[in-house]
This record gives structure tokens, C-alpha cells and sequence, in this order.
């Protein structure tokens, strides 16, 4: 099995290459849900030699299938939220300490030590049910910071609460929540990253990415708002710090695919659906094909633009229900 230190450890493109192709051909022969999406594309591990050519497993499989290769039963199985009447998705992980080791790293590759900030955590939707890998990591570097700390709607006391923090201070929040107070207050902090970490949850109206910004800008007196990307189906993150455009972690890769055909990549600057190489989805699967839809830059930053309409219904559902 690939060593974790060599993963969080890096530093160029061979590398990662290297550590992708050998986590590939661990999990296109362990992962059961892998390996059969592989031998139904009819692609033999063995001749996989370039990422590009590595497939990707299509999300919705953490919805039915146990999306897991760890040698003991998870530790933890953390689950997506479920706005509507599909299933959730399961994301079975081996270890706690991997998924620790990941965020924290992940974090302080762009913000530094969690100590040096108080985070404040505006995420209602998330705390309202059990199993969220993003409540989980938001708690954990709380109690790193010894400062900060959970809201539901008394925004009144987190507003307080801010203002008399005299530490660099994250307001963490969803979209909604973060849209509410910014809205109904205006409270114009200091010393203080506004980060949004997506959803409406069908709480207020879609916005654009820059129209929201716009409106969080304005209302917190900021003059960028970072944001979070994350998923329960991954246990990295990546970060904006403004404009909309992310950058992941040394050991985390975007790659854009054509929207009619899954099993293309787009260059550079195209539009498509987002395709994600996690390398910390040790014990479950490294390589995701996303419902998003975005593109690549070419400094290895990326935009997400949207989701895919009917994301529900794949280019390779056919393949999927085989599967399943």
C-alpha cells in the first residue's frame, strides 16, 4: 500500500504521477465498485501508465454501493446532506487520523497554523444533522484554535462575538446563512476572512458565484470572500481567496472532461465536467468524476461554474446501473 507521508509530501508532478498510477492499481483491484465500473469500460489496470488515462468512478456510486478497499471495517462513514428525496452518499473511511492529517495540512498549506486564527463556524444546515464530514472538520480546527466556535441563528452573538475577538479571525459559513447576516446586519468586521462554503439549500434564491460575492463584500465591508471546496465523497479540500478561483493541495488534482463524452479531457481553459484526483481517499477511491462543471487555468487553478444538468443522469449511466 502507498506510504501517506509520501502522498502529503509532494513536491512536483512526477511524483504525483507516481503515486496515482500505484494507488490506481491498488484500488482498481481492491475497491470492488472500481474494479467492476473498470472491467465494464474494458480497460486492463495493468496498461494504465498516464494519469490521463486512469477512468473515473461517477459519483453517484457512493449513493449505492460501498465505495471501500480498507483492510477493517471504517472507522467512520461520513454521509452527504440530502436536500431532496435522492440517497445520500456514503464516504466509508478507514482512518480518522488520515482525514485529520489531510484537512489540517490542507489548511495550513493556505492559511497557516490553525492556532495563529479563531474560526467561527456559520453552518446551520450541516449542524441540524449527524455524519457531516465538513462539521467534523470545522470542530476539529476550532479546538485547535481555542477560539471561536459553532452557530446556528443567533447571529446576533456571533456578530458580538467577532467584534470583540481580538485575534485574525474566519467567519466560515454556507451560502444562505452567510447571505442572512450580511443582509439583515451589515456588520462591517475587522481582521476577519469571510469564507463561503457554498448552498442555498434551497434556503434563498441561486445566485451567481460574483453576484453572491458582491453582496457578502459589500454587507461585511470585505474586499474578497474566500471559499471552501469540499465534498463528503473527498477528504481534501481546496481554497479561494478570492475571485473564484481554487487551488488544491499538492496531493489533490482537478482535470476537466468533456461534458458529451466522459472519457475525454478538455485542454486547458475548456469548459467541462470536473473530474478530481484525490490521493488521500486512501481506503475508499482517489479518482472521482464529479457532477460540477467548470475549467482548468493555466497557473492549476480552477473554476466551478455550475452543475450538470440532470447531473443525476451520466454520460455513463448505462455503465453505472450495471454496477449497481
Amino acid at each position: 500500500m502507498i506510504d501517506l507521508e509520501s502522498i502529503f509530501n509532494i513536491q512536483n508532478q512526477a511524483q504525483f504521477s507516481k503515486c496515482a498510477l500505484e494507488l490506481f492499481r491498488y484500488q482498481a483491484e481492491r475497491c470492488e465498485p472500481y474494479r467492476r465500473y473498470i472491467e465494464l469500460l474494458g480497460i486492463d489496470p495493468s496498461e494504465v501508465e498516464r494519469i490521463e488515462d486512469i477512468p473515473f468512478l461517477p459519483i453517484e456510486l457512493f449513493k449505492s454501493s460501498d465505495v471501500y478497499c480498507g483492510e477493517e471495517e471504517p472507522e467512520i462513514i461520513f454521509t452527504s446532506s440530502n436536500t431532496g428525496s435522492t440517497q445520500p452518499s456514503r464516504h466509508m473511511m478507514a482512518s480518522l487520523e488520515t482525514y485529520r492529517e489531510a484537512f489540517t495540512r490542507a489548511f495550513e498549506q493556505f492559511y497557516g497554523k490553525a492556532e495563529e486564527w479563531s474560526i467561527y463556524g456559520l453552518l446551520p444546515n450541516y449542524l441540524e444533522r449527524e455524519g457531516s464530514s465538513l462539521v467534523y472538520m470545522v470542530d476539529t480546527l476550532i479546538k485547535r484554535c481555542g477560539s471561536g466556535g459553532f452557530y446556528l441563528n443567533n447571529y446576533e452573538q456571533l456578530i458580538h462575538d467577532i467584534k470583540n475577538d481580538p485575534k485574525p479571525k474566519i467567519l466560515l459559513g454556507v451560502s444562505y446563512a452567510l447571505w442572512d447576516v450580511a443582509e439583515k446586519y451589515a456588520p462591517k468586521f475587522e481582521n476577519t476572512i469571510i469564507m463561503e462554503t457554498g448552498g442555498m439549500k434551497g434556503r434563498r434564491e441561486e445566485l451567481s458565484k460574483s453576484e453572491l460575492h458582491k453582496i457578502l463584500c459589500e454587507g461585511f465591508g470585505a474586499k474578497a470572500i474566500h471559499s471552501e471546496y469540499g465534498m463528503a465523497e473527498l477528504t481534501s479540500q481546496a481554497y479561494s481567496k478570492g475571485g473564484g478561483i481554487f487551488y488544491a493541495p499538492s496531493w489533490m488534482r482537478v482535470m476537466v472532461r468533456d461534458v458529451n463524452d466522459p472519457f475525454d479531457h478538455a485542454p486547458q481553459g475548456m469548459r467541462g465536467g470536473i473530474d478530481i484526483i484525490d490521493l488521500a481517499n486512501l481506503s475508499s477511491c482517489a479518482f472521482i468524476q464529479t457532477q460540477d462543471i467548470g475549467r482548468v487555468l493555466s497557473d492549476g487553478g480552477f473554476m466551478i461554474e455550475g452543475r450538470i444538468a440532470g447531473s443525476d443522469i451520466r454520460g455513463c449511466n448505462l455503465l453505472v446501473h450495471n454496477i449497481i
